[in-house]
């Protein structure tokens, strides 16, 4: 069974990690910050934001993307600097949360449809925006439930999307142009959050369970595996937001924040 060390303690609130360059990037959401650490837990802050950094992602020529929630725009880091990459605040209706770059540099970013905090009567209004190389923006996915951790498949010909309001996975096969079909709904779960696709096709969501009385930063989070509409059972740890854990067998890092693994994609690399 693979165990588990705390790598990073310490943080407000973690999201967004990506392993890049030999390093675990990812943002600390209320201290408006990025970071990231070494793989013997060595923590580097790189920017500061004057917004709510969410979702990132590495665009394939390895400059990392961090998205910014209110503003709706999507920031690129190189060279030390952050320059503007996306200004979706004209294409989203509501404000955006999560995303993911996919290794042909298109970026899958999550429109709640509503601004947060969220209304009580908000329904089925997420969408996904489609952000290609060359600027453009379209919608390519309509009628979801808070949509939330976005994971697309090593062969970028599947996307799945965390429904956070509709507890389960919203599946869908990616055309040559980025666009997106659906091919339905999966899984049974309660609050799916951050999610990854493995190598056999499976899709491990974590579920963000607060406990009674405390705050986003005190929320723990288990993982479950899900394939072929089926679940299949694995061990659930909780997590806390406010941590990077690492996973001894792997030697390398395996959960940040409220994640139960960096998000898998082409990209993620």
């Amino acid at each position: 069974m693979t165990k588990l060390h705390t790598l990073h303690d310490g943080g407000r609130y973690f999201e967004g990690p990506r392993w890049h360059a030999g390093r675990l990037w990812f943002v600390d959401c209320m201290a408006r910050t990025l970071l990231s650490l070494s793989p013997t837990g060595e923590c580097e802050q790189h920017a500061k934001f004057d917004d709510t950094p969410c979702g990132t992602g590495i665009l394939p020529d390895g400059r990392l993307v961090v998205l910014t929630m209110f503003s709706k725009r999507l920031l690129a880091w190189h060279d030390g600097k952050l320059s503007l990459y996306a200004d979706l605040s004209k294409i989203a209706t509501g404000t955006i949360d999560d995303m993911i770059i996919d290794g042909f540099g298109r970026a899958y970013v999550g429109d709640l449809g509503f601004d947060l905090p969220p209304p009580p009567d908000r329904g089925a209004v997420g969408r996904i925006i489609l952000v290609t190389p060359d600027g453009a923006m379209r919608v390519v996915a309509e009628g979801l439930r808070f949509p939330n951790g976005i994971a697309v498949s090593a062969d970028h010909r599947r996307l799945v999307v965390a429904e956070m309001d509709g507890a389960c996975l919203a599946d869908y096969d990616i055309a040559g142009d980025g666009g997106l079909s659906p091919r339905g709904r999966f899984g049974q779960m309660k609050s799916p959050d951050g999610i990854c696709l493995d190598r056999e096709g499976g899709s491990q969501p974590s579920r963000r369970t607060p406990s009674s009385g405390s705050t986003a930063t005190d929320a723990s989070c288990s993982g479950s595996r899900h394939r072929d509409g089926g679940r299949l059972p694995v061990r659930s740890v909780g997590l806390s937001a406010k941590r990077c854990f690492a996973s001894a067998r792997q030697r390398r890092t395996k959960s940040c924040g409220n994640e139960s693994h960096p998000r898998a994609s082409t990209s993620s690399t």
